[in-house]
């Protein structure tokens, strides 16, 4: 699609929120809880950002954008150069971090995480479930939206870490909850020290969503085979090259966009072999499944693999 900015608003220190619609006016897809969009710039530049307004607004899409000083250009596009009135490309909505079923939530979010969090609260309160927020900043100009979680009152706890330090996530995530599930975006530091205080819960009831890829070191060097089951063609990714670069290679046109396995653009199915999973969407259990994969960092764990490509 191409949308047009519609309103830019300052929503903290070096937060800013971006309304995008259709220039003719006309509806755009309908989305879920915990759903982001492509955003491809003017400059060329291609990120990916939380939908966090009203996902029930047919005609508006919101997304909240950090400037990153030590980021790759795109954030600091956004704030310096994009406009009301310019037009940007958009793919999606796509959803890695649904929002699943629960008795419970506890939402957990650090700086600009809270972004996929806000229609996720919306929606929970919406069904009368249970939840509370934790929600840590550096400082409590720091963190965006804080007026529109002013209305839930004490479900909403706000931890300036200038004022209160970090998140005592030993208090709040301890002692396991039956029947809760937890949701986290944030920082990686932070999303670790979750998935740590996290160990004991119940499997599958931690949930996150990261913005930088997780480092992981591939489980083999050596070169290994990729058939590209509908062409016909077999191609060899060799150490350094991507199995998205080697398809690109055999004139197949997948498409991605982030390049650190956090986006899902590239999702492939795997036909046989077993991938080297090194993204940071799949849970545990779609990873030991092995039927899909995300060519743009993962590899292969056996010689070949084939590829409904």
């Amino acid at each position: 699609m191409t949308l047009e900015v519609t309103a830019r608003e300052e929503r903290a220190e070096g937060v800013l929120a971006l309304t995008l619609s259709r220039p003719d006016g006309g509806r755009l897809p309908d989305w879920t809880p915990g759903a982001h969009i492509d955003l491809v710039l003017p400059n060329g530049l291609t990120r990916q950002y939380s939908l966090c307004g009203d996902r029930w607004d047919a005609h508006r899409y919101r997304i909240g954008v950090l400037r990153e000083p030590r980021g790759r250009g795109g954030s600091a596009y956004v704030h310096d150069r994009l406009r009301v009135g310019d037009r940007v490309g958009v793919g999606g909505p796509r959803n890695n971090f649904p929002l699943v079923p629960s008795d419970g939530y506890l939402f957990v979010a650090g700086g600009i995480g809270i972004t996929p969090l806000l229609p996720m609260i919306h929606q929970t309160d919406l069904l009368g479930a249970e939840w509370t927020l934790l929600y840590g900043g550096r400082r409590r100009a720091s963190m965006a939206f804080t007026d529109e979680l002013a209305s839930y009152d004490d479900r909403v706890h706000l931890v300036p870490e200038d004022e209160h330090g970090l998140l005592d996530l030993a208090s709040w995530l301890g002692t396991p909850r039956p029947g809760t599930k937890v949701y986290c975006c944030g920082p990686a530091p932070l999303l670790a020290a979750v998935e740590s205080t996290c160990r004991d819960w119940p499997p599958f009831s931690l949930h996150v969503e990261r913005f930088t890829a997780r480092e992981q070191a591939p489980a083999r060097d050596e070169p290994f085979e990729v058939e590209l089951r509908r062409t016909g063609a077999t191609v060899t990714v060799t150490p350094g090259t991507s199995v998205l670069e080697a398809v690109r290679g055999a004139g197949v046109d997948v498409l991605s966009s982030c390049r650190q396995g956090t986006c899902g653009t590239c999702e492939t199915g795997v036909l046989a072999g077993v991938p080297d999973h090194r993204d940071s969407i799949l849970a545990d259990h779609e990873r030991a499944a092995g039927e899909v994969m995300f060519v743009c960092v993962s590899r292969s764990c056996t010689d070949r693999l084939v590829l409904d490509l």
